[in-house]
């Protein structure tokens, strides 16, 4: 089996990474292409084997699965360059979540699914969402699923929670990151401890975090629970949260998902303006 990428930025190059390192794929059985060649013609060095294509048809053609990694302004221009070479014995996967199912199943014959990763899938961990097309028979979810099981934990979820969704397991690690920042920052300004030994310590207890949430047993609640104890130390750094930061997820939930709804208007006009002509 061929895997095809279509887009190389960011999230193309930790999914293709990922899946060479996780053995999923070989590098032999990947090809890609890029808007900027370079950035494929650098993961062919790191990968010897890769293909390197030089356009988006020749990805298509020499492919069974097709990996659309392109932001939203670009898609319908890629659809478009792509469309009559799509067979339907083909899958076509999108990553970009403001680009609906039926946007792609309406111009392309394939069987289509929507896949959102993860940076954490770099390290073939976290979850990626899955959003199965009505082509896609039970069969081929499985297969696909399976595929995506060697970087992380496929989680089947509706169209209409994808942005939040998203926003806990895709944006969750930059939102995680910038509260265990600011707690470092604190650190080292309220006591002088060194900013590497802070840095260390978080990120250690977000790690065996992860692991109790996961594997061990606790949810986030009964976590609190086992940690805190009445009128102690954490318990007191727990009202401070709770009383600062009461309401605060609820403005970033409302942000994400007006840029989302706002996203989703661009794309519904591009597709639109491009099938009306």
């Amino acid at each position: 089996m061929k895997a095809g990428f279509i887009g190389t930025g960011s999230m193309g190059s930790i999914l293709i990474e990922a899946f060479i390192h996780s053995g999923a794929f070989n590098p032999e059985q990947i090809i890609a292409s890029n808007r900027t060649l370079r950035k494929v013609e650098l993961l062919a060095e790191n990968y010897p084997g890769l293909q390197v294509a030089e356009t988006n048809r020749e990805v298509v053609r020499g492919s069974d699965l097709i990996f659309l990694c392109v932001k939203p302004s670009e898609f319908k221009k890629v659809i478009d360059e792509i469309k009559e070479d799509v067979l339907s014995s083909q899958f076509i996967i999108s990553i970009t979540s403001p680009i609906l199912i039926k946007h792609l199943e309406g111009l392309l014959p394939a069987k289509i699914s929507k896949i959102i990763p993860s940076i954490t899938n770099y390290v073939l961990s976290g979850a990626t969402l899955c959003i199965h097309g009505n082509r896609m028979q039970p069969e081929d979810k499985e297969w696909l699923e399976n595929i995506f099981t060697h970087i992380s934990t496929p989680i089947r979820v509706s169209e209409n929670y994808t942005r939040i969704s998203s926003d806990l397991s895709s944006c969750g690690p930059a939102f995680l990151a910038s509260y265990i920042q600011a707690f470092i920052d604190a650190a080292v300004e309220e006591t002088g401890i060194s900013a590497e030994e802070a840095t260390l310590l978080a990120s250690e207890m977000t790690l065996g975090t992860g692991k109790l949430l996961t594997t061990g047993g606790f949810n986030p609640i009964s976590l609190q629970k086992r940690v805190s104890v009445p009128g102690g130390i954490t318990a007191e750094g727990l009202r401070i949260l709770e009383k600062e930061l009461r309401g605060v997820f609820s403005q970033v939930i409302s942000a994400t998902h007006a840029k989302y709804e706002e996203d989703i208007e661009k794309a519904e006009q591009l597709f639109t303006i491009k099938q009306k002509q």
